[in-house]
């Protein structure tokens, strides 16, 4: 026996909210390419749910029931996308060390490393 349209899009909001919230869990836990591999699925999930939505007409409990998955997962995308613009900012913070000490390394490279080849020749200097 198939599904009715209804029952099949609260289904799949149903499973959608259970998609973020995992997901939302691998962002707090830092667990990035997890969280890129099931952003594929959250992302596939969504748009049958898209094509289930346009051919369900819900009664007023079945609106409010998918109101309430619809605001939890609203939260939860919210949620993700805080963990990931500090991700962001981390990254970028990161980023800007890597570039200085690199550039450090480019402008002092040499003489760093003629002044430590001078102390190999010469031992250290005195106190």
């Amino acid at each position: 026996m198939a599904m009715s349209p209804t029952r099949a899009v609260l289904d799949g909001y149903v499973r959608l909210r259970q998609q973020v919230a995992v997901m939302l869990e691998l962002a707090r836990s830092g667990e990035w390419d997890a969280l890129i591999e099931r952003q594929s699925d959250y992302l596939q999930l969504a748009d049958r749910l898209r094509q289930l939505d346009k051919e369900a007409v819900l009664d007023p409990e079945g609106l409010q029931r998918k109101a309430e998955l619809l605001e939890a997962i609203l939260a939860d995308d919210l949620a993700i996308r805080e963990q990931l613009m500090a991700r962001r900012s981390e990254l970028g913070h990161l980023m800007d060390t890597s570039r200085r000490q690199r550039d450090l390394h480019r402008s002092y490279g040499k003489q760093a490393a003629s002044v430590v080849d001078a102390s190999d020749k010469f031992g250290p200097g005195t106190p």
